[in-house]
C-alpha cells in the first residue's frame, strides 16, 4: 500500500497538577480556543475541548504523524507555557498533571463525546473527577492501581 490511512478519535483526559482549580471561569474560552490553535498548527484535528477548573477533556482526531504520547505532550505543553505567560506569575506556576488518559472513539460516537464534553459543568454537579476518571478506567477495561493513579 502506497499511502497510511487511519481514523482515529481520542478522546483525551487530564488534569491539573495536583487537580488544583487553576483554570478559572475567564480563562476557559481562551484556554479552549487556544489548544485548538494548537492542534491547527501541528495538523491534529481537535474538534472539542472542554473541562472544569481542575481538569480538561479533548477530542481529537490522532494524525498519521503523531503518537498518541506525542500528540499530549505537544498539547499540555504548549498550553502550560501559555497559561503561564497569559495568566499566571513565576510566583504561582499552572502546570498539567504528567499523566493522562486517553480512550479511543468510534467515529459514529463522536457526536455524544462532544456533548458529554460540551455538559461538564452539569455533570460535574453529581460528580468528581475522580469518580469520573475512575468510570472511564473501568468502562474502557483498562487495568490501574489507584496507587499510581493520583500525584
Amino acid at each position: 500500500m502506497a499511502g497510511t490511512y487511519q481514523q482515529l478519535p481520542v478522546h483525551y483526559i487530564f488534569s491539573t497538577k495536583h487537580r488544583y482549580r487553576q483554570i478559572l471561569p475567564e480563562h476557559e474560552k481562551r484556554l479552549w480556543a487556544y489548544i485548538i490553535g494548537i492542534g491547527d498548527n501541528k495538523e491534529i484535528t481537535v474538534y472539542t475541548v472542554g473541562g472544569m477548573s481542575d481538569h480538561l477533556h479533548i477530542l481529537l482526531s490522532l494524525p498519521t504523524t503523531m503518537t498518541v504520547s506525542n500528540v499530549i505532550k505537544e498539547l499540555k505543553g504548549c498550553s502550560s507555557k501559555w497559561m503561564n505567560d497569559t495568566f499566571y506569575t513565576s510566583s504561582r506556576e499552572f502546570r498539567w498533571q504528567s499523566g493522562y488518559g486517553a480512550f479511543c472513539v468510534s467515529k459514529p460516537r463522536l457526536d455524544n463525546v462532544v456533548r458529554y464534553i460540551h455538559n461538564q459543568k452539569k455533570h460535574h454537579e453529581k460528580i468528581t473527577f475522580k469518580e469520573e476518571f475512575l468510570w472511564f478506567l473501568k468502562t474502557h477495561e483498562v487495568e490501574y492501581d489507584e496507587r499510581y493513579i493520583w500525584d
